[in-house]
């Protein structure tokens, strides 16, 4: 069925992407997973072409779109050759973003906004800790008032673009008798003493994308570091929760759609018994399935794209879409490696990547199991 989400502009805009991806990334993927990161090119290459800046002020140097449409462009066209592209760029242009527009000082929108959107300010967003996961409010990194400044200790670990990050939002405790509402978000900059970055985390998949445990050890910072108002980190997260699991779904999808769509192919060229494996009953059956899950899980997160185009989306339907289309995702790419045999094992197959890559979907941006629990709320139950 034709997507209607999607305008001239939108299309035009998809034709940049894909002629920035044939012509800048897909010459040096495979490079990308040998260094376990991307280089410093790539971004400067994206802000150059203005991919990072659609959700940033026109007057800081970005596209000031305020159309997710276009992020959700950029992300179907970057999952189509792999998960950890859009993953990456996501967290700098999709999920930072938002913060460093909406909950910063004029001060700091200039010192920071125009660097982010040329490439040459990499960002990360660091939540996550050793004994945390999803339990966000349970955080244990601490930023304790020390006269005019705050000193800031703790661990994170699991941070995307962690390893290369010029600058990175940190949630820390800084009033531990309010629980979650004592939250509060922090700028750490590369090069402030007391910051310090373990090793780039050895994964089951996503080879492409730097993710490393960073350290903060009496890291002395300034009110000009402050990212939003003092206590209130926790609740600018939950506000801005639902636009990065949007994100995770439109990858998702797409990223699985790409490969079902080579596996097609694979299924009409692969013969056995002296006819392709895609005419056997079963297999024409199940490719039918395929397709029909992934076009109907599309149309349910296109839907969820224009509700938060117009500022609707909830963050039930956020957790909705992000865990349905992982789900979906896994068991798509689970099936397609059934397909392509034995050479579904194979590291130098798309397929196989694309396989082991998915499934720490159905993990981040908050376990499927906590999307679950949060639906499961909202039912009263």
């Amino acid at each position: 069925m034709k997507r209607a989400i999607f305008d001239d502009d939108h299309e035009a805009f998809r034709a940049s992407v894909a002629a920035f991806v044939e012509r800048s990334v897909l010459p040096h993927v495979e490079q990308y997973a040998d260094d376990k990161g991307l280089p410093r090119e790539y971004w400067l290459e994206a802000g150059k072409q203005g991919l990072l800046g659609l959700e940033i002020p026109e007057a800081f140097g970005g596209a000031g779109a305020e159309d997710f449409r276009f992020n959700a462009v950029l992300a179907e066209e970057l999952s189509k050759v792999n998960a950890a592209l859009p993953s990456c760029t996501g967290i700098h242009s999709d999920i930072v973003a938002p913060y460093l527009v909406e909950l910063t000082t004029e001060e700091q929108k200039a010192r920071w906004l125009p660097r982010f959107v040329t490439g040459e300010l990499l960002t990360a967003i660091a939540m996550t800790e050793p004994s945390g996961g999803s339990d966000l409010a349970a955080l244990k990194t601490t930023a304790v008032r020390d006269g005019d400044e705050w000193v800031l200790n703790g661990s994170k670990t699991f941070i995307t673009n962690g390893w290369s990050a010029d600058l990175v939002i940190v949630a820390a405790r800084t009033n531990p008798e309010k629980g979650a509402k004592g939250i509060t978000l922090f700028a750490v900059e590369t090069g402030m003493d007391g910051f310090s970055r373990g090793r780039k985390l050895d994964k089951v998949g996503q080879s492409e994308s730097d993710t490393a445990e960073l350290f903060f050890s009496d890291v002395r910072l300034s009110d000009a570091q402050v990212i939003g108002e003092v206590d209130r980190g926790f609740i600018a997260m939950m506000q801005r929760l639902p636009q990065e699991r949007l994100s995770c779904a439109v990858s998702n999808v797409a990223h699985a759609k790409q490969i079902l769509a080579e596996t097609i192919e694979y299924a009409k060229e692969r013969h056995a018994f002296s006819q392709p494996i895609g005419s056997f009953q079963h297999n024409k059956f199940l490719l039918a399935e395929l397709v029909t899950r992934i076009e109907s899980v599309e149309a349910y997160v296109d839907a969820a794209v224009l509700a938060h185009t117009r500022r609707e989306l909830t963050a039930i339907d956020a957790a909705k879409v992000k865990w349905l289309s992982s789900q979906v995702q896994n068991e798509v790419l689970d099936h397609c490696v059934q397909l392509h045999g034995g050479y579904g094992y194979m590291n130098e197959y798309r397929v196989a990547r694309a396989w082991r890559d998915a499934r720490v979907t159905k993990i981040w941006a908050g376990s499927n199991e906590i999307m679950k629990e949060l639906i499961g709320r909202d039912l009263g139950l």
